[in-house]
């Protein structure tokens, strides 16, 4: 039997012009297109965070919410893979977010830090952090690799790949260190801003390829995440320290952090891609 999901990936891909549009039809068609694209790519995002937002905060059966996030989160990594709608090879990349993103978690929770805190009982917290929480990281890995593939997406003007990565390392670097030395966050982010400002993104949402500047999918994804991030904190899934006595609007400033991720996970994705090109040997 066809799996209907790998079907509408084909249809979805499908590149085969459309003389026919034109002016006001083609533009509708193109953004709805564009939507039905991003909204597959976030297919274990929109189903892992619906989880999050719809779980009691007592879980369920007696099992914590945490626990069970956990458990929900790999049944819909294994269904994706098992559906052949993630290959393997995205699935280890997606694993490498997963632990990047938990060691994260393990500092920033961490007594001597408190950025913010997991306040609920779960029996798969390691360090005070459930182990759920790296798949909140892995999911921006996943929309990034799921959209490569569905938009067809090329890089123009891509900066040397060593430097990236050298810019990616500071990045997370910084996650850590701000809390010793001084916060490099803007000059990372005017360093990614020349690195990155003649790169474009060649992307396909229909039939035609069109460009947009890739320094401004960072600030849109981070924007994306940064909201997500205040449901969460609403839903009481995690708290910072201000938001302990009632919930409050995580700081705007957290935009900054979390495009900054999204350049570092952007940049994993594209060396990844790259060293496969070049160790792959014909058939």
């Amino acid at each position: 039997m066809t799996n209907p999901l790998v079907s509408l990936d084909a249809h979805l891909i499908d590149p085969r012009p459309r003389p026919g549009l034109a002016g006001a039809q083609r533009a509708l068609l193109e953004f709805l297109w564009f939507g039905f694209k991003n909204a597959r790519a976030c297919l274990f995002a929109g189903l892992f965070f619906f989880a999050v937002f719809a779980m009691p905060r007592a879980g369920i059966l007696g099992i914590p919410r945490y626990d069970l996030l956990l458990i929900i989160a790999v049944a819909i990594q294994a269904g994706m893979v098992w559906a052949k709608l993630e290959s393997r090879d995205e699935l280890k990349a997606i694993t490498i977010f997963h632990i990047i993103g938990f060691a994260l978690e393990v500092f920033k929770t961490s007594d001597a830090i408190q950025s913010w805190s997991y306040p609920d009982f779960a029996y798969t917290k390691v360090f005070g952090v459930p182990l759920f929480s790296g798949f909140m990281y892995a999911a921006v890995g996943s929309y990034i690799i799921q959209a490569w593939r569905l938009f067809d997406l090329r890089i123009r003007h891509h900066p040397p790949y060593w430097m990236g990565a050298l810019v990616a390392l500071a990045i997370y670097a910084n996650f850590f260190t701000h809390h010793y030395i001084m916060d490099l966050r803007w000059y990372l982010a005017a360093l990614a801003l020349g690195l990155y400002a003649r790169t474009t993104v060649i992307l396909r949402p229909l039939d035609r390829d069109r460009t947009m500047p890739l320094l401004s999918s960072f600030l849109l994804i981070g924007l994306f995440i940064w909201l997500a991030e205040n449901i969460s904190t609403f839903f009481g899934i995690w708290r910072y320290p201000d938001q302990l006595g009632a919930w409050t609007t995580v700081h705007v400033g957290k935009w900054s952090s979390w495009s900054l991720l999204v350049v570092m996970t952007f940049t994993i994705v594209a060396n990844l891609k790259h060293i496969k090109e070049r160790v792959h040997v014909p058939d």
